[in-house]
């Protein structure tokens, strides 16, 4: 069974997760991992959330503010050996949740071109391509999406 936890960025649990993540976007990345790694820090996330499945955290997401009414969904990850199972789907559903629960308009995200399984996730559910935003607006590894909440 899959558990939801609302958080913020110092869970330990929530901060293992990232770890994880961080080493297979570095893989993933390889020479432009530190180019994205600047604009992922825990510490400038407001809102955290972990999946746990019989009790073991498998998957994380947050969000940061990324202006007045916009949310910026950052740090999804789950477990390679927990895909296929919906819980990023489940995570990102809360995350909504959570965001329209704070009267926030829209969420918004990056993701990269070397990631087509979070691509079709976000796809999946909603979300739109829009133009490349803020420090990735000339990143051509980058692709950006929103969701009106």
């Amino acid at each position: 069974m899959v558990q939801l936890i609302r958080t913020d960025p110092t869970n330990r649990d929530f901060l293992l997760l990232v770890k994880h993540l961080d080493a297979e976007l570095a893989e993933v990345d390889g020479d432009d991992y530190a180019f994205y790694a600047q604009f992922n820090k825990t510490s400038e996330i407001k809102y955290a959330i972990v999946a746990y499945e019989n009790e073991i955290p498998v998957g994380c997401g947050a969000m940061k503010q990324y202006e007045l009414n916009t949310l910026e969904i950052k740090r999804m990850y789950v477990y390679p050996e927990s895909r296929g199972k919906g819980i990023a789907t489940r995570i990102l559903a809360e995350l909504e949740k959570w965001a329209t629960e704070l009267s926030v308009a829209r969420c918004i995200l990056e993701t990269g071109i070397r990631q087509p399984n979070a691509i079709r996730l976000y796809k999946k559910n909603g979300y739109q391509l829009i133009p490349n935003y803020g420090q990735y607006a000339e990143d051509e590894n980058s692709v950006c999406f929103e969701k009106e909440m």
